[in-house]
């Protein structure tokens, strides 16, 4: 009976995973998404994982570190997204307290008040009030907190 799936065996699932983890860290989620769509059993699901693991092909505090980074870096979300993206993968409260560390409370502040005078100048709105949801719906979805935002936006609106 063929299905026309292809079956790997262990040590041939092993090096695709190996190779999945090498060129961009992964959750554990992620890699156990995967197993399955390989459609290995759950022994093997758990051998390929240990093995990952133990060589560090997957590391959750170093996946964790780097999408935080790369999440405001490249992105520019906010903490408050970053922890929910985070949790949504299933990452420990430890390692995600470990992942906001990467983000330099100084450059975190300073990026996020360019990004809110650049989008404040960016919305094109005769109604000071329509201006200030806009400019705070956006830096919610963002990720940004609240108390920084509404800080921000009475800066702006200050004549």
């Amino acid at each position: 009976m063929d299905t026309g799936h292809k079956t790997y065996t262990v040590d041939e699932a092993t090096r695709k995973l190996e190779y999945f983890c090498s060129y961009q860290d992964r959750c554990h989620e992620e890699v156990l998404q995967k197993l399955k769509s390989l459609r290995m059993i759950p022994q093997a699901i758990d051998a390929i994982m240990a093995h990952l693991i133990e060589h560090n092909f997957l590391n959750e505090e170093r996946f964790a570190c780097s999408f935080a980074r790369g999440k405001w870096r490249i992105k520019q979300w906010g903490k408050r997204r970053i922890v929910q993206e985070l949790k949504f993968r299933d990452i420990s409260r430890y390692n995600i307290e470990r992942a906001l560390k990467e983000i330099d409370e100084e450059e975190y502040i300073n990026q996020f008040s360019k990004l809110a005078e650049t989008q404040w100048e960016n919305i094109r709105e005769t109604s000071i009030l329509k201006k200030k949801k806009k400019l705070t719906d956006f830096l919610l979805r963002k990720g940004y907190e609240n108390d920084i935002i509404y800080d921000k936006i009475n800066n702006l609106t200050e004549f």
